[in-house]
């Protein structure tokens, strides 16, 4: 038979052993909370770094853009492009096909409704110019559309250098998109200032702020798919004879 002190020493033994147990299964779930803090901060540590390395890379394009200027007297090319869509673009390609700095000059993506006589009344009416030396394309849609029409149009010519015509806030994605199909043709870049927007002025001025953060955010992607086509060529596996 058991005595009253050994009934006393087995519930102690059973309360010591369940308060054991009870600690192996409440430990680890103290515990998660904290790793979920942890893991909380670290993804609350890279929202910001993100959102800063964003804002500051828009600061940056802003900026660039702003301080670009007109060439006075740009190199001779072989050909001058020019990619519609902004004000002047047009008038400031004639205008260098017309003092000699290219041979022949392609209008990139007219609208497929716009004849030659209303390219020829919208650049200032040199109708012996347009006659002799100006091509058009009306198949490209956007500035992907651009490259490919002009990478088309600069090999079948043969042409080794090419003066690029469009506004400054456009100029770096139109470059890179260039750029990537254009490998073997010197690129010289000529951006056509509307608006000076130096000295900081972008920040002040809403619809410029607007113009160049859309224009950031499709250079972002042109830049990730640029990336992503130098990659797909590095992987391919080398061709041997």
């Amino acid at each position: 038979m058991l005595s009253a002190g050994d009934n006393t020493a087995v519930m102690k033994g059973r309360n010591s052993t369940a308060g054991e147990q009870t600690g192996v299964v409440s430990g680890p779930g103290k515990g998660r909370p904290a790793a979920g803090s942890r893991l909380a901060g670290r993804l609350g540590l890279a929202i910001v770094v993100l959102a800063v390395l964003f804002m500051g890379g828009f600061a940056w394009f802003a900026q660039h853009v702003s301080r670009m200027s007109t060439p006075v007297n740009p190199r001779n090319a072989d050909a001058i492009i020019v990619l519609t869509g902004g004000n002047f673009r047009l008038n400031a390609a004639v205008d260098l096909l017309r003092s000699g700095k290219g041979e022949r000059l392609l209008i990139s993506g007219v609208n497929p409704i716009a004849t030659r006589g209303d390219l020829l009344s919208a650049s200032g009416g040199d109708a012996e110019v347009f006659e002799c030396c100006v091509d058009v394309d009306h198949a490209a849609l956007d500035t992907i559309g651009n490259a490919e029409e002009s990478a088309k149009w600069v090999r079948r010519n043969g042409y080794h250098s090419v003066i690029l015509v469009t506004n400054n806030y456009h100029m770096p994605r139109s470059l890179l998109e260039m750029r990537r199909l254009l490998t073997e043709a010197e690129l010289q870049p000529y951006p056509v200032v509307n608006t000076r927007i130096d000295n900081g002025e972008w920040m002040t001025r809403p619809q410029v702020l607007r113009v160049l953060f859309v224009e950031y955010m499709k250079y972002l992607a042109a830049l990730t798919r640029s990336a992503l086509s130098l990659n797909a060529a590095s992987a391919r596996p080398a061709v041997t004879g």
